[in-house]
């Protein structure tokens, strides 16, 4: 008898002893999170759900896919660069993965070579104008949608492009005027402008230089020797970038300290004007800078330190979503810069990712390149689809039609503090500010609290002027009038 009560208080010791473990590991690593006011994660229902996972065995070309690189979304047609293979592919999605429309590999026209080495990356016009960004032969070329070559970007002239170095095109974008922005390897002046004809203009949105000022000074005093030494203070090297409808560049970069992104000076993603100024807006309540909980950098633990973006995409209402190479994740944000979820993670599991290279957007779908060797495509889930109407909604002028989905999306999260922001900008558009307050105090938001507070002060004061004046001439005359009174029954008094 005494065996077996020790061998279930041992039972149940364990059970005691592993369930808040596990749960705390479930808590920690949940597949879909935010981050709460305080910085601590908060599980989330599913935004998104791996729908087909695409190897490059599956689409039945030789070869397969090698380190791809690039990435592109026109119309129902996806675009990669299958960069070790030296082609793009053309890929149309079925109901059990993708068709290969055309295999890109080789192309006529006036120039030399006629084939590609590297692709990095692709973007296609809506008329079917390809440009490549052809890197290990150091030139962009531009294909019309019968593969005929049209004209090759290649390395600017100008003084202000280090000759010294090859022309080595990552990525790139073009405009609806035919202009080309693109980034090159080891080039830190921001993106490269070519015109439609290829001449080189300049560059757009080069980095401010970030420096302490002890560290200015020291350099002013240090020898020659020592200054060769030292870091030098360059701008920072964008690592990729997008363009959105309005004709903005998002880009992102890798290229910080771990103290900088902590006082919100690294600025890993950045919304770039025509003149390359950055406006991206981050009224959030911490910076977008993905995972706000990371392991040093400095440690041995496999996917350790800050997340370290390499592609960008924006969707319907300014919505972007960034993706993480550090901890192969992807982080989506609203307009306003509020984190909405952060999903994913490393491994070889739908939904999991070994090494990101590449991100693309089809309508509200979402599609993932990985060096590995496939390309995953996910599909957002009904809780997903709330957040996207409730945003929709809102920007459309329905505030009413917003503050009711986004009061769906808090039935199925109420973690969720970019809801409680949605509803109270919702109630402040529709001029109900006390509702407005409520909201903005459950998600700490500060600002937009402030604001609610000072319209629903107005309102009162608007409300209530009668009563106001009246107090404010009573206050004022009543003082007078007695003194009057008092003064006159002074005199009488005074009278013989």
């Amino acid at each position: 008898m005494k065996r077996w009560l020790a061998f279930w208080a041992a039972c149940l010791w364990l059970c005691l002893m592993c369930v808040p473990a596990l749960a705390a590991d479930g808590y920690k690593y949940s597949y879909t999170y935010t981050y709460d006011y305080w910085e601590d994660i908060r599980q989330s229902p599913d935004a998104y759900r791996a729908r087909l996972m695409i190897s490059g065995g599956s689409l039945g070309i030789p070869g397969g896919l090698k380190t791809p690189q690039g990435l592109f979304v026109r119309g129902e047609d996806i675009y990669i660069c299958d960069t070790g293979n030296n082609r793009v592919l053309q890929l149309r999605l079925n109901d059990a993965g993708a068709d290969v429309i055309r295999v890109i590999d080789s192309f006529t026209g006036d120039t030399e070579p006629r084939t590609f080495n590297s692709p990095r990356d692709i973007y296609v016009t809506e008329e079917g104008d390809l440009f490549i960004a052809d890197f290990s032969n150091n030139r962009i070329v531009k294909l019309d949608k019968d593969l005929n070559w049209q004209l090759s970007f290649v390395k600017p002239t100008d003084a202000t492009f280090d000759q010294s170095m090859n022309f080595l095109p990552k990525k790139l974008v073009a405009d609806t005027s035919g202009r080309v922005y693109c980034l090159a390897q080891n080039v830190n002046k921001g993106l490269i402008k070519f015109e439609a004809n290829g001449d080189f203009t300049g560059f757009i949105g080069a980095s401010k230089v970030r420096y302490k000022w002890t560290d200015y000074v020291w350099k002013l005093l240090s020898t020659k020797e020592q200054r060769e030494q030292q870091e030098a203070f360059v701008p920072t090297e964008y690592d990729n970038v997008c363009l959105d409808e309005k004709g903005f560049f998002y880009v992102v970069t890798k290229t910080f300290s771990e103290a900088e992104l902590r006082r919100g000076d690294a600025q890993p993603v950045r919304r770039l004007n025509a003149i390359g100024n950055n406006i991206l807006v981050e009224n959030g309540n911490s910076y977008v800078i993905g995972d706000l909980q990371w392991a040093p950098g400095n440690t041995n633990i496999t996917n350790s330190g800050p997340s370290k973006f390499v592609d960008v995409t924006v969707m319907q209402d300014d919505i972007y979503t960034v993706l993480d190479s550090t901890h192969n994740r992807l982080f989506t944000y609203d307009q306003q810069g509020n984190l909405l979820w952060a999903f994913g993670g490393v491994g070889n599991s739908d939904g999991f990712f070994n090494r990101p290279s590449a991100m693309e957007h089809m309508g509200l779908e979402l599609l993932v390149l990985d060096e590995a060797g496939s390309l995953t495509v996910m599909t957002p889930t009904e809780y997903g689809r709330l957040v996207f109407k409730a945003v929709a909604q809102y920007r459309e002028g329905d505030y009413e039609g917003s503050a009711a989905t986004w009061k769906e999306v808090l039935a199925q999260n109420a973690n969720c503090d970019s809801a409680y922001v949605g509803m109270g900008r919702a109630f402040l558009q529709q001029e109900k500010f006390e509702d407005a307050m409520q909201y903005f105090k459950m998600a700490h938001d500060t600002i937009n609290y402030s604001e609610a507070w000072r319209l629903h002060r107005m309102e009162l004061v608007e409300k209530n002027i009668g009563w106001i004046f009246a107090i404010a001439v009573v206050v004022l005359v009543l003082p007078l009038a007695v003194r009057r009174i008092r003064f006159l029954i002074w005199e009488v008094n005074q009278e013989p």
